[in-house]
């Protein structure tokens, strides 16, 4: 049997374990601040909400209960603006990696298709791309693609890994270019509650869409907002047709959310104080990070949003990452994003409070 494997890039994270290593041995131990994964604990009330609903030995449904459906249509319209979303307008599903990375495959994409992402990217979007067979394009500005072929466009806004945010304008542009010319749009929206220097809007804003859901689908997770990496809760909203279409297919496929994570997944949607507490702790220690960093002689670039710095000494990137292990820093090299990403490196700010300020103290030694 041929290697599905083969049609892959290299597992970019396995490339960063010799760094790794070097920053584990520093004698105050590592500051890891490359993967991005949530270090604080889960608020109470989800907490409580997944313990409340563990006596749930029956299968759940790919759909998700009504009262999901619900908390999710209430929640994308109080905080996204998004007008007159019907449960037929969203689908939950098992974390926002897993569908980047098979979406292409559940649309029915094949060598004929193209399916487009921005030059500087979270990596499952080529993933997918390939593991349909499809061919993965990178743009600069959406309206510059040649829509031959091109059946799926990604926006990411704000940008994993740079921090990017589009306005309004560049994403009606991006929603209107795409219609005219029959690109499905899904735009990763999963960090837009981490705006710093601006306010991320959503394509389902009727100021980007025009009150149409045609065409446009949004995605969401509850890892970074809630810190509920670990229950892989995420949800689409958008287009009736496209979602109830995806539902078939995953129904098919048993593509479940856990019945307590659902119920966890209302929980954090329907509180919106636990996610300004945590707002205001990564708040703090991108401000103290960003400090540090522009006093040793980084530059930051977009970072405008999300749980990232982009950061660069103008040196090729495995040069910063190997620097900054040799004082027990771990940060993610750029071209993990593309090779557009080959001077720069991504400095999450999701560890401890504790790590963060050793972080510092060891960048300003």
């Amino acid at each position: 049997m041929p290697a599905v494997s083969a049609r892959l890039p290299v597992f970019p994270w396995d490339r960063l374990e010799p760094y790794k290593a070097s920053a584990a041995s520093h004698p105050d131990g590592i500051v890891d601040l490359s993967v991005g994964t949530p270090v604080d604990p889960v608020p109470e009330l989800i907490q409580a909400a997944l313990a409340a609903a563990s006596d749930s030995p029956g299968y759940p449904t790919v759909w998700g209960t009504a009262q999901l459906r619900d908390a999710i249509t209430r929640w994308a319209g109080r905080r996204l603006g998004a007008v007159g979303l019907e449960h037929t307008n969203v689908l939950p599903v098992v974390g926002s990696k897993e569908l980047v990375a098979w979406l292409p495959t559940q649309l029915g994409l094949g060598p004929a298709d193209r399916v487009a992402y921005p030059r500087l990217a979270y990596p499952t979007y080529e993933v997918g791309a390939r593991l349909a067979g499809a061919e993965p394009v990178v743009y600069d500005e959406p309206l510059d693609l040649d829509p031959a072929g091109l059946k799926l466009l990604w926006l990411n806004s704000p940008s994993n890994p740079t921090g990017r945010v589009l306005s309004k304008d560049e994403l009606r542009a991006a929603v209107a270019w795409a219609r005219e010319h029959g690109v499905l749009v899904f735009s990763d929206e999963c960090y837009l509650e981490l705006g710093w220097e601006t306010e991320p809007v959503s394509v389902l804003h009727p100021d980007v869409c025009g009150g149409s859901y045609e065409g446009i689908v949004a995605v969401h997770s509850l890892s970074k907002r809630s810190n509920l990496a670990g229950y892989r809760a995420a949800f689409l909203a958008g287009d009736a047709a496209v979602l109830g279409e995806l539902l078939q297919i995953r129904k098919h496929g048993g593509m479940m959310v856990p019945a307590p994570v659902q119920a966890a997944t209302i929980a954090a949607l329907g509180d919106d104080a636990h996610v300004a507490e945590q707002r205001a702790r990564y708040g703090a220690r991108r401000t103290a990070l960003r400090t540090a960093l522009e006093g040793c002689g980084f530059r930051i670039e977009h970072s405008e949003a999300s749980l990232y710095l982009w950061a660069t000494r103008d040196e090729p990137c495995w040069d910063t990452v190997g620097d900054l292990s040799k004082r027990g820093i771990l940060v993610a090299p750029g071209d993990f994003y593309g090779s557009a990403g080959e001077r720069f490196v991504r400095v999450a700010f999701t560890a401890t409070d504790e790590r963060v300020a050793e972080a510092v103290r060891r960048l300003a030694a």
